[in-house]
């Protein structure tokens, strides 16, 4: 499979945002021929349409594209002259078609591979989401998981937060309180995530709030919730818990596809949450 296409299906699987860039025209001489294909994403590239200073000019108004238009679907055509301008001596023409495609699933980044983390993956992964399940503990993360599930091994969780995508969900439910507090506030601090949860007691909830405002991050603070989860769906087992946390999933990418924002915060019952604090 060629490289391009191969990222293409990683990128549809995982729900990212890429261009896909295709030699339409040429005239003269170029580097590469009509059909000629190159993906490329906010920090990667597949394939190549030629090198040279047409290549970066091409990934430069691609990455372009990626920033200024977020999450849309455009299609634009860019002609270029081979000569000294580009520092390529061909002497021909050649044609770009840019097809922009937008994220097609919500990113959801799960810590925590506890009792917890183990009952919602699978739903989650039933689910039109990107999930990407993290914990820093290598034998807790299964050695099969379902298709699409990006496991990440990291033995300081809170630097993952750096490779997450905007809009990103979170859902922390790590075997310790102080790392659940680290992650929340570097999930906050990106300020760009669609939904900070963090799985807890009530007064576990009030502590974290008092700490994080303590931190500068009031501005953030909206999308932060914990307890986390479905206050309507209570049960202390770990699937009642994951069915809870699960069912705030689907309000949050149901409203992304409407283009809304989530409005008040979502809670789960305290006797689920109790119970979870001793599962995960």
């Amino acid at each position: 499979m060629k490289a391009w296409l191969q990222a293409q299906c990683q990128c549809e699987e995982q729900g990212l945002a890429y261009v896909l860039i295709s030699v339409c025209e040429v005239q003269g001489s170029s580097p590469r021929n009509v059909g000629a294909k190159m993906l490329v994403t906010e920090q990667a590239q597949f394939d190549t349409i030629g090198g040279g200073h047409l290549e970066h000019k091409a990934v430069k108004y691609a990455r372009s594209l990626l920033r200024d238009k977020p999450n849309q679907q455009t299609t634009a055509l860019q002609h270029y002259a081979l000569g000294a301008s580009l520092g390529q001596c061909c002497g021909g023409q050649v044609t770009l078609l840019y097809e922009q495609m937008a994220v097609s699933k919500m990113p959801v980044v799960i810590f925590g591979a506890g009792h917890v983390g183990r009952a919602l993956v699978p739903v989650l992964a039933s689910l039109p989401v990107a999930i990407t399940w993290v914990d820093s503990r290598y034998d807790m993360l299964p050695k099969q998981v379902p298709t699409g599930v990006n496991c990440v091994h990291e033995e300081h969780p809170v630097d993952a937060i750096d490779d997450c995508l905007p809009g990103s969900c979170y859902l922390i439910m790590t075997h310790h309180h102080g790392l659940d507090l680290q992650l929340a506030a570097a999930a906050l601090k990106r300020g760009d995530g669609r939904y900070v949860g963090v799985i807890g007691s009530r007064t576990k909830a009030a502590r974290f709030r008092h700490r994080l405002l303590a931190k500068g991050l009031a501005a953030a603070m909206p999308t932060f919730h914990c307890p986390m989860g479905e206050a309507s769906i209570k049960g202390k087992l770990p699937m009642e818990v994951a069915i809870s946390v699960a069912a705030t999933v689907i309000k949050l990418y149901q409203q992304m596809h409407d283009g809304a924002a989530l409005q008040t915060p979502v809670y789960m019952a305290d006797s689920a949450l109790k119970a979870s604090k001793e599962l995960v």
